[in-house]
């Protein structure tokens, strides 16, 4: 498949760079569960089960059998299958896994995400998930215990797959080593050999790969959020290695300071943005002062049509003040629904009056339940699901009746 550099140009005022590198939630971090300095487990629910089942004697407990799920009437199917040209109208999921979690609670909690979003009338899921560095100039990448093996993804992507829902595979580097209270998160990473952590990265990545292919995934996200590492001549390298090992789309996700503020040359089919644009205004805001905020950013790119673009992430703390930092994980401010799913339908709207490629809501953790409410004392409040007003919203917004960028011009 030919690849075109994306020539993408804008300019961003230095202030709010430096806001960027100073507080990375704003930019659209992805930060572990943290409350009071020490992380936070997630609350596994399911139908019947109290939580996760050891592996079975024999096994490691991280590697499926080659064969697939089978088929079950337990998952829901969506109404209407991706097909190209639609929207991607979608969710991010992350899953950080467990080794000692069995396949057949990894099996059961896939089904109940995947009917969770089927009930929302979704048609997309992205499967986030960690790897991971050392410091910010260290030249290794590795997966940890919580990154799934290819094998685990690849069994999840099946079910997926099984309830109609177009599958897209997103590793994203951890930042728990990159020292954020110095500034440090992946946007920023300075390898002291690029050699050689573009041969890491590949390494990591290849196994990732050939599962999304044999599991049928529409698109591979090769890289999130490394402002740093844009542009580099490795990439040409390892996207090449990257279309020998899978058949589907080959994008980048673009943090939303650099796509606004200058040229993305990523050697990619597609580009998505991470979207956490700030906008100040007050609470109680319409839902167009809210796409009037996002304009004024796009904008700065573009005016018009924006086809070929993702809004890979989207999502907002559901809080008072939560305009001005959509992206922001850690505060907890007193918990305001309506700023969250104001936000989303304004979210939406640009979108279709962009006439952009879809939109994927951040984020639901592979072991909550989705549909219980967030134990906002402890959940972020970035947490959409089991929200009412929100969860509407987003049904509002997948049954818009958008029908896609279709054959708009180029942005």
């Amino acid at each position: 498949m030919k690849r075109t550099r994306l020539p993408l140009l804008a300019v961003l005022p230095v202030t709010v760079i430096a806001l960027v590198v100073a507080v990375p939630f704003v930019a659209g971090d992805h930060p572990l569960r943290w409350e009071s300095g020490s992380l936070v487990p997630s609350l596994v629910l399911g139908d019947e089960d109290t939580g996760p089942s050891k592996a079975p004697s024999g096994g490691d407990g991280g590697t499926a059998p080659s064969a697939s799920p089978s088929p079950t009437a337990e998952t829901a199917k969506v109404d209407k299958e991706w097909k190209k040209g639609m929207p991607q109208w979608g969710i991010q999921l992350y899953w950080e896994d467990h080794p000692d979690h069995a396949l057949e609670y990894i099996d059961k909690q896939a089904r109940v995400q995947a009917d969770y979003l089927v009930g929302l009338h979704a048609n997309s899921v992205s499967v986030s998930f960690p790897f991971y560095t050392g410091g910010r100039s260290s030249t290794k990448i590795s997966r940890g215990d919580k990154t799934p093996t290819p094998e685990r993804i690849a069994r999840v992507l099946r079910i997926f797959h099984e309830a109609g829902l177009r599958t897209t595979v997103r590793p994203i580097m951890d930042e728990k080593s990159l020292d954020a209270k110095a500034g440090g998160w992946r946007g920023n990473i300075t390898p002291a050999d690029r050699d050689a952590w573009f041969a890491s990265y590949e390494k990591f990545l290849a196994p990732y790969l050939k599962a999304a292919d044999e599991a049928n995934a529409a698109t591979f996200v090769i890289a999130t959020e490394l402002n740093s590492m844009e542009g580099d001549a490795h990439w040409d390298a390892l996207v090449d290695d990257a279309e020998k090992r899978f058949s589907g789309e080959v994008a980048y996700d673009s943090n939303w300071d650099a796509y606004v503020n200058g040229p993305v040359h990523m050697p990619v089919n597609h580009l998505g943005i991470d979207a956490y644009f700030p906008v100040k205004v007050p609470d109680d805001a319409s839902v167009d002062t809210l796409v009037a905020g996002w304009d004024d950013w796009l904008d700065k790119k573009t005016t018009g049509p924006l086809p070929k673009i993702t809004v890979a992430e989207a999502g907002i703390g559901a809080m008072d003040g939560g305009y001005r930092a959509p992206g922001d994980f850690y505060t907890k401010r007193a918990v305001n629904p309506e700023v969250q799913a104001t936000w989303y339908t304004a979210v939406c709207k640009v979108v279709r009056e962009r006439h952009m490629r879809g939109v994927y809501w951040w984020s639901i953790y592979f072991d909550d339940d989705p549909r219980t409410a967030p134990d906002d004392k402890v959940a972020s409040r970035l947490d959409f699901a089991g929200r009412p007003l929100t969860e509407k919203a987003i049904k509002s917004c997948f049954t818009s009746g958008y029908a896609g960028p279709g054959t708009d011009p180029a942005n």
